[in-house]
């Protein structure tokens, strides 16, 4: 039976393909799917075939453009700084202006589930005061404390013994301790829907139906603990729109083996990055395939003869022939990697990357390099990961976990499941 689904999602680089799949998917099924995003993102919602809606109050960005991001976590000194600005700037800050959108939304043309990218708790808080099903996207490893594992965003290894499990404790409190400041922005959000107020931010985030993490279970800490409300759908591996059509360029000449380069989608003043890896290419006995993203210009890249550099390439099409891939560690780079059987070399950038690094490194899938590593430095490390089988061992183990995880398409039952229970509160 078609349903109606209204999407809310914002101009946050690679979380928001995921989000896109996940509505193309539901539209190929016949309901109805319309999507509030950044008007930036119209175009690629337009793609995905479904119905853009602007926001009207609430921010307007674009993370390709460093003029128009809105967060701008580029600027930021520190990790308390880029999350200070994202707490600020999206999440609490706005979070009446995304509320009174989402509402004014669902009022006009009323909806049978509101899905929101997990950041946008104005959004999840218009929904929660409709009170139709909610559901949230965490579209990277769950990024708050439970039991069973270190708290995230750190990039540590599981602790062992009273004493660790006291580390982790001591962590998790200073974990979501900065995330107190956005309360008051946020209950007032609450207050002015009728809502009441909650203890923490962290709490809100809770206050959904289901909360879909996309993102393979096997790449998170086995003993790890979640809420009950949470389910790990798998990742979803579709190219954005802008990547353009699934074919190849003509690629360096020679049967050397390919590897696959791409930082971040959005700007994150990366182009340093990317030229010291294209000059440790050329180092190197390989072909290099070095995709910019729509934040660097391709022409700014000075590239030695065995690398190519590109605006955009379908990474599902590349993969099929790379040996090693060198990422930033964004989640939606490194696990289409991983689902292709590729190591990687990471070079975190920022936000959610040191921890997915980490993750990446110990399931043996990868190892981690500084931002601010040499040409030398990386070579090594593409050289490593090219000569030491374990690398693609490892991350063939992960791709036939992330093959068995999305063999169905698990977030779409979810979400469908979620109607059922509208209809069941509502008694048709």
């Amino acid at each position: 039976m078609r349903k109606d689904f209204l999407f809310a999602t914002w101009s946050g680089g690679g979380a928001v393909p995921p989000v896109l799949s996940i509505a193309r998917a539901l539209r190929e099924r016949g309901h109805g799917v319309r999507v509030l995003a950044d008007r930036s993102l119209h175009e690629e919602v337009a793609a995905a075939g479904v119905e853009a809606i602007a926001w009207t109050t609430a921010p307007q960005g674009d993370a390709a453009d460093p003029a128009k991001d809105v967060i701008k976590d580029f600027e930021a000194r520190t990790p308390l700084g880029a999350l200070a600005r994202l707490r600020d700037r999206i999440v609490c800050g706005p979070a009446a202006d995304y509320a009174r959108d989402t509402l004014a939304e669902l009022r006009a043309r009323p909806a049978d589930v509101l899905v929101a990218e997990h950041m946008l708790l104005g959004a999840l808080t218009g929904g929660e005061a409709t009170g139709i099903p909610v559901a949230s996207l965490v579209t990277t490893l769950y990024p708050f404390p439970t039991p069973g594992a270190p708290p995230p965003g750190l990039g540590l290894a599981p602790a062992s013994g009273a004493l660790g499990r006291l580390r982790d404790r001591a962590l998790a409190r200073l974990a979501v301790k900065p995330w107190g400041k956005g309360l008051p922005a946020l209950n007032a959000a609450r207050a002015a829907h009728g809502l009441p107020p909650v203890a923490s931010v962290v709490e809100a985030f809770d206050r959904v139906d289901r909360l879909l993490v996309l993102s393979p279970r096997a790449l998170d800490h086995p003993g790890r603990r979640f809420p009950a409300h949470l389910r790990h759908v798998g990742p979803r591996l579709d190219d954005p729109a802008w990547a353009g059509k699934p074919e190849l360029p003509e690629l360096p000449e020679g049967d050397a083996p390919l590897v696959l380069v791409g930082l971040s989608s959005s700007f994150m003043n990366q182009r340093t990055q990317l030229q010291r890896i294209a000059e440790a290419l050329g180092t190197l006995p390989v072909r290099g395939l070095l995709t910019t993203g729509p934040a660097v210009d391709p022409a700014t890249i000075h590239a030695p003869g065995n690398v190519l550099v590109t605006a955009a390439v379908p990474h599902g099409v590349a993969l099929r022939h790379a040996a090693v891939t060198i990422t930033h560690a964004g989640h939606g780079t490194a696990v289409k990697s991983l689902a292709a059987g590729v190591p990687l070399v990471c070079v975190p950038l920022g936000r959610d990357q040191t921890e997915v690094a980490r993750h990446v490194e110990l399931a043996g899938a990868g190892i981690t390099v500084s931002r601010n590593s040499s040409p030398r430095t990386i070579a090594r490390a593409v050289g490593r990961v090219l000569h030491e089988p374990s690398y693609r061992r490892e991350a063939r183990r992960l791709a036939a976990e992330i093959a068995a995880e999305t063999a169905t398409d698990r977030a779409v039952a979810e979400l469908e499941a979620l109607t059922e229970r509208n209809e069941g509160a509502s008694g048709t």
